[in-house]
């Protein structure tokens, strides 16, 4: 059997520096998990004793903090500010960016809009940022009761799909007078789901390699088995079963933006010898 990897997967630049910032800071406390990959978070335990807390309410002696890729509420910020702990933002970028747009929009007056799961902290985040009516939809029939007034601005969760992104963008635009679309998904995301697919059509077998808890991982799943009907969802290698490759040519592996290429190592090696 043949093993090929997505052209695109694994580790995103946000992921990447979060991981370094960590890194160099060491004996710190993370607000919420830094990324979604528990066996990445253990390693920065173990190796750097960076802790992980729920909330910034079980803050205790630490000195330092460290704000998760997927950054916090817009209070939980402010109130860490007056702590006098040092703040290390390891807030991905891309993550900022939305949180700025509906700051400014809402500022504004525009009414919000963001495309995400509204119990991902990602987005809540993002909605902490909104000083006007806001909205949290999956699917456009969400707002068919919503009397919106003049002016809506549009944000995405930022590892969403672009088509369905656009399907609820395009509902807006017909029913709103003004529309201000942000396209806040992340070109990374954007590639890993075009090569998975790419890959998924071909392939026997996929293996997605990442945290079940992650929002871009099951996204990639989704779109795996949407394409090849024998596609698995792990976090590390000791899920595998080898029965899932009998009889087949070509097995596809992509790996979620929070996945270290360690663990993809390690995945990719045991596959290796089952065929």
């Amino acid at each position: 059997m043949k093993i090929e990897l997505a052209k695109s997967y694994g580790f995103c630049f946000g992921v990447k520096r979060a991981i370094k910032q960590a890194e160099k800071t060491k004996d710190a406390a993370t607000i919420g998990p830094l990324i979604h990959n528990n066996d990445e978070i253990t390693r920065l335990k173990n190796d750097f004793n960076v802790n992980t807390l729920n909330d910034i309410s079980e803050l205790g002696n630490e000195k330092k903090a460290i704000i998760r890729t997927h950054g916090i509420t817009k209070q939980d910020l402010d109130n860490l500010k007056t702590s006098g702990r040092e703040i290390i933002d390891a807030t991905c970028p891309f993550v900022k960016k939305p949180q700025e747009i509906v700051e400014k929009m809402s500022s504004e007056g525009y009414e919000i809009v963001i495309f995400g799961d509204s119990n991902h902290p990602e987005v809540k985040s993002v909605r902490s940022y909104a000083t006007t009516n806001n909205y949290v939809v999956l699917d456009e029939n969400e707002l068919n009761e919503v009397k919106f007034k003049n002016k809506v601005a549009l944000v995405s969760q930022t590892t969403k799909k672009v088509e369905k992104f656009m399907q609820i963008a395009n509902y807006l635009m017909l029913k709103v007078k003004e529309v201000r679309v942000f396209n806040t998904i992340c070109d990374a995301t954007f590639k890993n789901q075009e090569a998975i697919k790419s890959l998924a059509m071909k392939s026997d077998v996929m293996i997605i390699v990442g945290g079940k808890n992650s929002s871009n991982t099951k996204q990639l799943f989704l779109i795996a088995k949407e394409h090849c009907k024998d596609s698995y969802l792990i976090e590390n290698e000791n899920e595998l079963d080898y029965r899932w490759f009998n009889n087949k040519k070509l097995c596809g592996v992509s790996a979620g933006a929070s996945t270290p290429d360690w663990i993809i190592e390690k995945v990719v090696k045991k596959i290796e010898n089952f065929s």
